[in-house]
């Protein structure tokens, strides 16, 4: 039998705002994203499942949740883990904006003379404003030509160990109850940890190394041998050219005034989920 037509279809949530992402579409893993002619994509208002979701400890620790509401909020999405990090937070501030407007507050503390000040934040100035790095620059190094490309959401979770294992490691240091030989074994095991994520953080935004003899090499295998065993010189400089690449797609502050003196100055939007995505009081 044929089902029918919910007689309350009509009053389903609908895209409330259109969104061009920073990327343009490119980079997003094959088949991750359905991109319209006009590339723009339609973004709907959380449900309150979605809402719970981000309310989820363990949902946000391994990036379920989050990925799960996108792919909730944005039909043209449909596997936000392939999605590339420079679209990420354009995405959760159209989220926002769909589903509760516009505005956000952000508390602050003047630097001029410390008054407490609430501000509200016009998040569709702050979206208008991100950009996109661009990766096409080359960092030649050693006779070498590396090229960078940006991650998708998948590998940034799993990159997210290096906070995990930074706190681990804190936790290891100071517990007095531990004796030396086997705080020793641990402190071990969180820095090799730490070092593999880190390296991981390299390969991953490797797109290609060129050497001299004009052989492209594109394995993770074989960059990650050569990131594991480089000099610790090259692997800064590497480290140096992500940070001023991925530099540009950092969220912009807003300009604020304080209400006591009346300075003017930055704030940043950060996400702090529980906040960001709570109702404005």
């Amino acid at each position: 039998m044929q089902k029918s037509t919910n007689p309350l279809a009509s009053h389903f949530r609908q895209p409330a705002i259109y969104l061009k992402l920073p990327s343009g579409g490119k980079y997003w893993v094959p088949g991750s994203l359905n991109l319209p002619a006009n590339g723009e994509i339609g973004i709907m208002p959380m449900t309150t499942k979605d809402e719970i979701l981000l309310r989820t400890p363990d949902a946000l620790m391994n990036g379920d949740g989050v990925v799960k509401v996108i792919e909730s909020c944005c039909p043209n999405i449909n596997n936000a883990w392939g999605m590339p990090t420079i679209d990420a937070d354009s995405i959760l501030i159209a989220i926002r904006i769909a589903t509760y407007g516009n505005e956000m507050d952000i508390d602050s503390t003047c630097p001029k003379c410390q008054h407490e000040n609430r501000h509200q934040i016009p998040l569709g100035d702050v979206l208008m404003r991100v950009r996109s790095p661009d990766y096409t620059p080359v960092l030649n190094l050693d006779g070498l030509q590396i090229r960078f490309k940006p991650i998708n959401y998948m590998q940034s979770t799993k990159n997210n160990i290096i906070d995990f294992e930074n706190q681990k490691l804190a936790e290891v240091i100071l517990n007095q109850e531990l004796d030396d030989e086997t705080k020793k074994a641990q402190f071990d095991i969180h820095v090799q940890r730490i070092v593999d994520a880190s390296t991981n953080i390299l390969v991953t935004s490797t797109a290609s190394i060129v050497t001299e003899s004009g052989e492209m090499v594109t394995e993770p295998d074989y960059i990650r041998e050569f990131y594991n065993n480089t000099t610790n010189k090259n692997i800064k400089a590497v480290q140096d050219k992500l940070k001023e690449i991925n530099d540009v797609a950092n969220l912009p502050p807003a300009k604020v005034q304080c209400d006591g003196c009346e300075e003017q100055y930055n704030v940043g939007v950060t996400f702090d989920y529980a906040n960001f995505f709570g109702p404005l009081s």
